[in-house]
């Protein structure tokens, strides 16, 4: 490969770059219990290249990694995804997915830090994997919304029955979605910054994000 080509590969492309009208920075992370689809949603939203960590898993996992309802999963991640979008000219979201299995959440209170909302990833199918990733959640005081990722072969439930199964005041939002799909993932995200706008008036304080 010639000089010429290798400069045109680093190069980065001009999407990935922070839109100059950018005023100010918000994280947020994206939770939720294994094989729920939280990569997907960073990927399919994210308006640069997303910086994934997902590994091939192997017989090490068998035993340890709990595949009930996901057998068919090949790679999990194993410290973060990152993505950035843009919700307006001058608001853009930093995005940090989780890791999925418990043995990985020791990386959460590091990936917590600064955030000022998170999106609860939720598959129907398995809803106990995301009763400990709510209370974390709920113990670390951050502010948060519901996403049902709508899987083809996943039962529709009313809002108040899922409400109801994840112990949730009416305060928290219950959206459905599908994060295949980078608008049904946007709205999401929307539905986020109308909550964490709500809390504010509610509460009184102003909502800070880290001025570009």
């Amino acid at each position: 490969m010639d000089s010429k080509s290798s400069d045109t590969v680093m190069e980065p492309r001009e999407a990935d770059r922070l839109p100059s009208s950018a005023s100010s920075a918000v994280k947020i992370v994206i939770v939720g219990g294994f094989g729920v689809g939280k990569t997907t949603l960073v990927r399919s939203v994210s308006e640069i290249r997303p910086l994934t960590t997902e590994e091939t898993m192997t017989r090490a996992s068998t035993g340890i990694d709990d595949l009930a309802g996901v057998e068919h999963k090949s790679a999990t991640t194993v410290a973060m995804d990152f993505g950035r979008i843009s919700l307006n000219e001058e608001l853009v979201l930093y995005l940090f997915g989780t890791p999925g299995q418990q043995r990985f959440w020791f990386l959460w209170n590091g990936l917590f830090e600064g955030a000022l909302g998170a999106v609860v990833l939720v598959d129907t199918r398995r809803l106990e994997v995301s009763f400990d990733v709510i209370g974390r959640l709920e113990e670390a005081g951050v502010p948060f919304v519901i996403a049902v990722n709508a899987f083809p072969d996943a039962a529709n439930y009313p809002t108040e029955e899922l409400r109801s199964a994840l112990d949730l005041p009416t305060s928290v939002p219950i959206v459905v979605c599908d994060a295949r799909r980078r608008e049904s993932s946007r709205d999401v995200l929307i539905s986020l910054m109308h909550h964490l706008r709500d809390n504010t008036l509610t509460s009184g304080t102003e909502l800070t994000a880290e001025s570009g």
